[in-house]
């Protein structure tokens, strides 16, 4: 079985740094298990060769892309060598005050429902063997209000590694409008966490375009799959932006809706005016943009659209696509 390229860079990581003198490539060759396994005699020795030097080519530049210090020394006869000093890759003492623990705290707290609660933890007692503050309780209160992030979707672990790692990924996704979910296949780029709702932003492969897509319309398991990404990541991600946008909250119009009594708070809270009706309902003036229709349907019965007729329309069939379903 292949030797992971993880437990590869570890073993490199660690005979560079453990040695007191450079070693040679031949050196390194004989001493990491994966590349005695890439020497294998079948390959031949022309190709054994290559095959070796690609390998410790590639795994010396990632180790410097992690940060790992790696110098390159060359001895009198000629023969370079390699190694990691500890001086070079060494971090300096870590010192925090009682403001910068409470935040790191805090921090740890935000997550404590996810299941990055335990990574968060273990960082903390981390940070407590490497000096942080005896007198300081980084989960101690500070005020009344308790920052958290909802976590409750299955699909927001897989994906947030994916776009740490930029591997693509499959899962079914079914739209506010649709009964029945659809197989995406999507190139991850950003996470986002907006009015209470986890959204993914990427590179939908089957529609040739950005999309974002809200976790908890994702169905069943995400599936990963192993090619790289075929479009350019932007240097800037607005998941809240076209979310804003989508659910109707960049607008320049406004549109009236009939709103059942005791229901459909948020709605309320975007309207600029409200006026009691009597029976059990009030009518609303609210924003409207792009993606109203698809936020509205969300309240099923409990809204009735008067005017714009295009946007009453839209709910209608949207509503019309659900019952048939």
């Amino acid at each position: 079985m292949a030797i992971a390229k993880a437990e590869r860079l570890m073993n490199l990581a660690l005979c560079l740094l453990g040695t007191r003198r450079p070693l040679s490539k031949r050196e390194l060759r004989d001493s990491i298990e994966a590349y005695v396994e890439s020497t294998r005699p079948e390959k031949g020795a022309a190709g054994s060769d290559d095959s070796f030097n690609r390998m410790f080519e590639r795994d010396k530049d990632d180790l410097r892309e992690l940060g790992l210090v790696i110098e390159t020394v060359e001895n009198l006869d000629g023969e370079v060598g390699y190694l990691a000093r500890r001086d070079s890759n060494r971090l300096p003492a870590i010192t925090l005050d009682a403001e910068e623990a409470a935040a790191l705290g805090l921090a740890a707290k935000v997550w404590q429902q996810a299941r990055l609660a335990g990574a968060a933890s273990g960082a903390l007692q981390k940070l407590r063997a490497a000096g942080l503050p005896e007198d300081v309780d980084p989960y101690e209160a500070h005020g009344a209000l308790e920052p958290r992030i909802p976590v409750h979707e299955a699909a927001f672990e897989p994906l947030m590694l994916a776009c740490r790692d930029r591997r693509p990924v499959v899962f079914d996704y079914r739209k506010a409008s649709a009964a029945r979910p659809e197989t995406r296949t999507v190139e991850p780029w950003a996470l986002e966490c907006w009015r209470g709702h986890w959204y993914l932003a990427g590179w939908d492969r089957d529609r040739g375009a950005e999309r974002v897509f809200r976790l908890s319309r994702i169905t069943g398991r995400v599936r990963s799959r192993g090619t790289g990404f075929t479009v350019p990541v932007p240097d800037v991600v607005t998941v809240r932006e076209t979310v804003a946008g989508w659910a109707g909250e960049i607008a320049d119009r406004s549109a009236l809706i009939r709103l059942r009594s005791g229901a459909g708070y948020p709605l309320r809270a975007k309207a600029g005016k409200v006026r009691e009706l009597g029976n059990g309902w009030d009518e609303l003036e609210i924003p409207y943009g792009h993606g109203l229709d698809a936020w509205l349907v969300e309240f099923g019965p409990d809204v009735v659209v008067l005017e714009p007729a295009e946007l009453r329309a839209d709910v209608v069939d949207r509503l019309r696509a659900v019952a048939k379903g």
